[in-house]
């Protein structure tokens, strides 16, 4: 049978995974492979925090978009030196479902372009013992979806800076992603391989048997677009679907000692409270009391924050230092 192969068109990791879930809710029949790419983007498990994963600072001053997908596993930096592959079939007999029956076509496809891989323990595909693939999966309606990355050229310190919370500041039941090391199949290819070739090469061996290029139709392209605006972009899929979590921040500056403790439910402030050395010349119970049930996010912290006299409350610590300790 041929794979029913198709592309995306874009680069918004928010409309990739939408098309990503309606084919896989949709299209009921046969093999299908995507190949798509984002722009720089962290892309979070469907069982973790947010908050936990990434560098709030570092995202957003290098503009990197942050999103939810719909499968397990842990959090993973996409840029267009990384390529995406998604596989759509039959689920078959869940209880023989193995990550190995995706990812060794894909070290195959791999070894015919002369580099030497292997699918290792947590998931992950290997090259040299540096991983050049991460993958999950999920299973719908008598169907499953397997996606995985594969780092051909991406950027390392990139990597390394929109990934790197502390996690010694929360304290949660979400699934903690594990640190590996990672390298660039580019180094493993021959001299002057760039991604279009390896995007061409890939198709080539994933679709050995051949394949049929498929579209969208206009009605199937606005019911993505719709799922991508309701559900990718909004800040409750990305943000407040985080299990309940606790987090403790303490931060010294010119003005004094700040230490902010608080609990979230659903990304959500459910309690906080403020500690330190500073000059408060009045109680915080009424801006606490206010900040429960705000988002735990920067523009709704700070709107509340905008309310108060914040020199009464803390003295000489700043609007920005206060939204420093409470989301860093």
């Amino acid at each position: 049978m041929l794979t029913r192969y198709l592309e995306t068109g874009s680069t918004d990791p928010c409309w990739n995974l939408a098309v990503e879930q309606y084919v896989l809710e949709h299209k009921t029949q046969g093999d299908w492979l995507m190949l798509w790419q984002n722009r720089n983007t962290v892309v979070v498990g469907c069982n973790q925090n947010t908050l936990e994963e990434i560098d709030p600072d570092f995202v957003r001053q290098h503009g990197i978009t942050v999103v939810r997908r719909m499968t397990g596993g842990g959090a993973v930096y996409h840029d267009l030196g990384n390529l995406n592959y998604s596989f759509i079939t039959d689920l078959g007999d869940s209880a023989a479902l193995s990550i190995r029956r995706f990812t060794e076509p894909v070290c195959r496809a791999l070894a015919a372009l002369g580099v030497t891989a292997e699918t290792s323990g947590r998931n992950d595909i290997l090259v040299d013992g540096k991983k050049v693939s991460g993958v999950a999966q999920r299973i719908y309606g008598g169907r499953v979806l397997h996606h995985g990355t594969l780092l051909f050229d991406s950027d390392s310190a990139m990597i390394a800076g929109s990934l790197r919370a502390d996690p010694s500041k929360f304290a949660s039941k979400s699934t903690k992603s594990v640190r590996s090391r990672v390298g660039n199949l580019r180094e493993y290819l021959p001299e002057g391989a760039d991604m279009a070739g390896f995007w061409a090469a890939l198709l080539g061996e994933l679709a050995a048997d051949g394949f049929e290029r498929q579209t969208l139709t206009e009605e199937e392209l606005a019911q993505v677009r719709k799922l991508a605006e309701e559900k990718y972009r909004s800040w409750e899929w990305t943000y407040g679907r985080a299990p309940d979590y606790s987090f403790k921040n303490r931060r010294r500056f010119a003005g004094g000692t700040l230490e902010v403790r608080m609990d979230a439910h659903a990304g959500r402030i459910r309690e906080i409270a403020f500690l330190g050395d500073y000059m408060a010349a009045d109680a915080n119970d009424a801006l606490c009391a206010a900040l429960r049930g705000v988002p735990a996010e920067a523009g709704a912290i700070r709107q509340v924050l905008s309310q108060f006299d914040l020199s009464t409350l803390f003295g000489g610590i700043s609007e920005e230092e206060i939204l420093e300790t409470i989301l860093r």
